[in-house]
């Protein structure tokens, strides 16, 4: 047993109703730059460092 269509829409119109459309606005907005800024710090993370920097950064540990 499953959410039908009927159901979800019951529930999104409570949710309206409880919150209001702008706030609900501005939570799917502050949500959508949360995840952008999660991608992108996950995007940062990926790239790879020179190895000059790593080079240097082992001098200074020896």
């Amino acid at each position: 047993m499953g959410i039908t269509f009927w159901r979800l829409l019951i529930i999104l119109l409570i949710v309206v109703l409880l919150f209001g459309t702008r706030r609900l606005r501005s939570l799917g907005s502050d949500l959508g730059e949360a995840i952008s800024g999660l991608r992108k710090s996950l995007k940062d993370e990926e790239t790879p460092v020179p190895t000059a920097a790593l080079r240097q950064e082992h001098r200074e540990n020896s």
